[in-house]
C-alpha cells in the first residue's frame, strides 16, 4: 500500500466534526420542541414527553415524518417553518457532505497515485525508517534533494506514519518482497539505501534489489557487524557502511584524541562550520597538485574509485576527476546596512 503525505485534515477528523454537528443539531431541535411541547399533538392524545420530543426531532430531521406527532399551534408551526425546516436541510447537507467527502478523498488519492506513478523517476528509495533511515533522509534533504524524490519502504506502521507526516511517500510492506519494491518503482530509482534493523534482512533486500534492477541501480547498505560487510558486497551492495565499527572507532578517538571527535562531528553536521563536498575538476585545475587548489582538497575520485593524495596517482588532477574537498558551511551572517 502506498501512503502519500497528507495535505489536509484527516477524513476521520472531518467525519468526527460532522458527527458532532449532526448530534448537536438534533439536541437543539429536541430542546426547542420540548419547550413548546404543548403546541404539538400526538395521535394518542397524550402530552409529549422528552422521549417523544427526541423521537419527533429525529424522524423530522431525517425526513422520515411518520405524522404521528404534528404541530398544531401557531407558535409550533412558526418554529417548524423558520427553525426545524432549515435544520432539516442542514442535517441532510451534513450527511451528504460526509459521503461526498469520503468519495472525494478516494478519488483524490487515486489521482495522486496515478500522477505519482507517471512522474516517479531517478528517486531514492530508503528501506527502513528507523534511526539510520531517518538520518539518511535528513542528509538527503539537507543536500537539497526534493522530498518528492524520496520513497520510504517500511513495514512498521508507526515508523511509516512518521515518514508520511514528514512529507515523504511511504510504501507499506517488507523490502525483501519483490512486489513491494516494484511498487516503489525500484527499476527507475537512482539509488537504494538499505537501513534495516538486522544484517540478514539487509542481505535479503540487497539480493532482491540486485535481481530486480540487474545491478543498474546503486545500492548503499548499512551493516551492524563488520563480518557481514563482505556478504553484503557479494550480494550486490556498491557501498557498505558498518555502523558498529564506525561507532567503535569514534569512541576510541574520543578517548585518545577528543578534539578529533569535534572535527568529525563538524564535518558530518551541516551548517556547523566545515562540511565535506564533491565537485568535478575544472579544466584550469587539470595538471595541478590537489594540495595547491582552493578550497582544501582531501581526496580524488577517479573512474569511480577514491584516490588518496598520498598515492602517486593523486599527485596531479586529471581530466574527469571529482574533487573531494572541505567547504565552509557556516550560515551567512547578514551585514549591517
Amino acid at each position: 500500500m502506498i501512503h502519500f503525505p497528507r495535505v489536509r485534515q484527516s477524513p476521520l477528523r472531518a467525519l468526527g466534526v460532522r458527527l458532532l454537528a449532526a448530534v448537536g443539531l438534533v439536541v437543539l431541535i429536541v430542546v426547542i420542541v420540548y419547550i413548546d411541547r404543548r403546541g404539538y399533538r400526538d395521535v394518542t392524545d397524550t402530552p409529549l414527553s422528552l422521549l417523544d420530543c427526541a423521537y419527533y426531532a429525529v424522524v423530522t430531521l431525517s425526513t422520515t415524518g411518520y405524522g404521528d406527532i404534528t404541530p398544531v399551534s401557531e407558535s409550533a408551526r412558526v418554529v417548524n417553518v423558520f427553525v426545524i425546516t432549515p435544520a432539516r436541510v442542514l442535517f441532510l447537507i451534513i450527511l451528504v457532505g460526509t459521503t461526498l467527502e469520503v468519495l472525494t478523498e478516494q478519488y483524490r488519492t487515486n489521482l495522486r497515485l496515478t500522477r505519482w506513478r507517471k512522474k516517479v523517476k531517478d528517486h531514492v528509495i530508503v528501506c527502513g525508517y528507523g534511526t539510520k533511515g531517518r538520518s539518511a533522509v535528513n542528509v538527503l534533504l539537507e543536500d537539497g534533494l526534493d522530498k518528492r524524490k524520496i520513497v520510504v519502504v517500511e513495514r512498521d506502521q508507526t515508523a511509516l506514519r512518521s515518514a508520511v507526516a514528514n512529507g515523504l511517500v511511504g510504501i507499506e510492506g517488507s523490502a525483501t518482497r519483490s512486489a513491494t519494491l516494484l511498487n516503489a518503482h525500484v527499476k527507475d530509482a537512482k539509488a537504494v539505501i538499505i537501513a534495516t534493523h538486522s544484517d540478514d534482512a539487509a542481505v535479503l533486500v540487497t539480493l532482491t534489489v540486485r535481481q530486480l534492477t540487474a545491478g543498474k541501480v546503486r545500492i548503499i547498505a548499512a551493516a551492524r557487524e563488520a563480518e557481514n560487510a563482505p556478504l553484503l558486497r557479494q550480494s550486490g551492495a556498491h557501498h557498505v557502511i558498518v555502523s558498529a565499527s564506525t561507532a567503535g572507532r569514534l569512541l576510541g578517538l574520543s578517548t585518545s584524541a577528543p578534539p578529533l571527535i569535534e572535527v568529525v562531528e563538524d564535518l558530518l553536521t551541516p551548517g556547523q562550520g566545515m562540511a565535506l563536498a564533491m565537485r568535478s575538476a575544472e579544466r584550469k585545475e587539470v595538471g595541478f597538485a590537489p594540495r595547491d587548489l582552493d578550497p582544501l582538497v582531501i581526496a580524488l575520485v577517479r573512474r569511480g574509485k577514491v584516490v588518496s593524495l598520498a598515492d602517486p596517482a593523486g599527485l596531479t588532477v586529471e581530466t574527469g576527476d571529482l574533487l573531494v574537498y572541505v567547504r565552509d558551511d557556516r550560515p551567512a551572517v547578514p551585514t549591517a546596512s
